[in-house]
């Protein structure tokens, strides 16, 4: 079995890293690994996670664009030339088999570098709408995978695209029912609905949670509400007491390992953030998709009208967001057994629970040639 010497970069945000992460995690449960190092910045979030995995971690300094035309930018040109020396010395020390990077700007460098030595590169983007990192390296890289059949639009090497699905979904397709949801005092056997608003939680999906809760307190299915902790406090303050104390209702600032819960799930409400749509497509979940106004280029949205043209989701602008239309979204699905097997049919029909093997088959083959 061919094993790599494999160097993955990418960062700025989780969307970028944890598929990372799923990959290298993969690899090694194949034991197709000599060697792997994680190359990102000092002080990005990679730098925490990819270290308490006990990786080998290099850094480059660099930082993106500016969006609008500015002096600064020179500053950042400088900066990505003089990274791109580095990521050449990094390679030449290491001497990858293959390079892989999964977005955000730190990740250009090394890419870049990798091709200039002639070292076979790909690239994963996760989203519909391609990052400005991924649009620029297109041009250099062996292979571009991605993750949704939307995202070919974004590249013009039309040759070098291959769709291997998020390297997360195989992640969360190995999870097993657990029982779990007893740690949050509900009960597994109990329909079950996860309302979140992403990792540091949702003002507006947590407004629209706290007024529905006269209704849910009297709901045939349990809530599990995860307002992110820098809520947490001020949302405790707002809510009645007895809606603190119902059984079917349970309040938690963040849930470590979330993904370990997901099997024990019937419906998921929250944010269509490319990672959360891998996990739960690869274990048939139907939801109901809030996307974040707030991020670049509105590509949440685009990411769930491609889940829910297929059926397997509904979505909930936030500007539209009411209490009661969370609550009746939520109804229509857990007390009508039928749409709910519908909308996890469509789920399973687009997930990819073998997405990092999709990718590992692309890597060992560009290796081969």
């Amino acid at each position: 079995m061919t094993k790599l010497r494999i160097i993955v970069s990418g960062g700025g945000t989780g969307g970028h890293i944890y598929p990372a992460m799923a990959l290298i995690k993969r690899l090694k449960e194949r034991d197709m690994i000599e060697d792997v190092l994680y190359v990102g910045t000092e002080n990005g979030l990679e730098s925490k996670i990819v270290t308490r995995e006990g990786i080998a971690f290099k850094t480059i300094k660099i930082s993106g664009f500016k969006r609008k035309l500015t002096l600064e930018n020179i500053k950042v040109v400088n900066m990505f030339l003089s990274s791109i020396g580095k990521s050449k010395k990094i390679i030449r020390e290491f001497k990858p088999d293959i390079v892989v990077g999964t977005g955000g700007y730190v990740s250009s460098a090394i890419v870049y570098a990798a091709h200039a030595l002639k070292i076979p590169t790909v690239i994963h983007e996760q989203n519909t709408i391609a990052g400005v990192t991924n649009k620029f390296l297109g041009h250099f890289v062996d292979k571009i995978a991605i993750a949704f059949h939307q995202a070919e639009d974004q590249f013009s090497e039309k040759k070098k695209i291959v769709f291997t699905g998020n390297p997360r979904a195989q992640e969360a397709a190995g999870i097993k029912a657990n029982d779990r949801l007893k740690d949050f005092n509900l009960d597994s056997a109990k329909s079950t609905v996860l309302i979140f608003g992403g990792s540091r939680g949702a003002e507006p999906i947590n407004r629209a949670v706290i007024g529905a809760l006269p209704e849910f307190s009297e709901a045939d299915f349990q809530v599990l509400f995860v307002t992110g902790r820098v809520h947490y406090d001020g949302v405790i303050k707002r809510i009645e007491q007895k809606y603190l104390d119902q059984p079917n209702i349970s309040i938690q600032p963040y849930i470590d390992n979330m993904p370990e819960i997901l099997p024990d799930l019937k419906l998921i409400v929250g944010r269509s953030g490319a990672t959360s749509i891998a996990e739960i497509t690869a274990l048939g979940i139907p939801a109901i998709f809030i996307p974040s106004p707030y991020v670049t280029h509105d590509h949440q949205t685009i990411n769930a009208r491609e889940i829910s043209a297929n059926g397997a989701a509904k979505i909930m602008p936030e500007a539209d967001l009411t209490s009661a239309k969370l609550f009746e979204g939520i109804s229509d699905i857990l007390t009508n057994e039928n749409v709910e097997n519908e909308m996890s049919d469509a789920s399973k029909e687009i997930g990819v629970p073998d997405a990092s093997d999709k990718l590992i088959a692309v890597l060992t083959d560009l290796i081969k040639k």
